[in-house]
């Protein structure tokens, strides 16, 4: 990826951050075909990641692969018109600001009903924490689950290395930061308050 150096992050806790709150990742592997892309929500669990895939899907067959996993933060169009510098100079240029990590790992497929149940536990109580009355597996009847069980595998992905992109605009000086931070709450389209957000804790947790 690249990433010049005022836009690269590697701080551990940051990048973790973006995996738990962005969890839906694109998987990219080698296959017979060329490159092969899915998509599936992880759970971090230390330094691993934890999913599951029906079994039809190719990537049950590639224990051992070699994979890329891209985990996707918030993003959106940055107008110039939102940078103090550009009424002044006229020297400013539409971008995009973004921020992604990349996990670089090799795939170990789990066949394991015992595995796979706590996975789908600890994924649902994650994600259902936030629901009125959270759906818990024990909701649904034992036979359904273990038919459904046995047609999915877990997925496990021990990270050998990551690296970070967050463009949020450190190129420049901070009053254009505080103007895009304002533009976007502003605007206030999909996306953008997030943005926004994770601008302002970024220039607040800098080294």
């Amino acid at each position: 990826m690249y990433t010049p150096k005022y836009f690269a992050e590697t701080r551990l806790e940051i990048l973790h951050g973006l995996i738990r709150a962005y969890p839906f990742a694109t998987v990219v592997t080698r296959t017979a075909n060329g490159l092969g892309a899915n998509h599936l929500p992880f759970e971090l669990v230390g330094d691993v990641l934890h999913g599951h895939v029906a079994r039809g899907n190719e990537l049950a067959q590639q224990d051992g692969a070699e994979v890329l996993l891209v985990f996707q933060g918030p993003d959106g169009y940055i107008s110039p018109n939102w940078y103090p510098s550009k009424h002044e100079t006229g020297r400013e240029v539409p971008t995009w600001n973004y921020a992604v990590v990349h996990v670089h790992g090799r795939l170990r497929v789990i066949d394991d009903a015992a595995w796979l149940r706590r996975l789908l536990e600890t994924l649902t109580d994650h994600h259902e924490a936030g629901q009125p009355q959270p759906w818990k597996i024990t909701d649904a009847p034992d036979d359904y689950i273990e038919k459904s069980l046995r047609a999915i595998v877990g997925l496990e992905v021990a990270i050998e290395r990551i690296e970070g992109k967050f463009k949020l605009s450190q190129n420049h000086p901070a009053r254009n930061r505080a103007g895009v931070i304002a533009g976007l709450r502003e605007r206030d389209g999909d996306g953008d308050a997030e943005l926004a957000t994770l601008m302002s804790s970024q220039q607040e947790s800098a080294p």
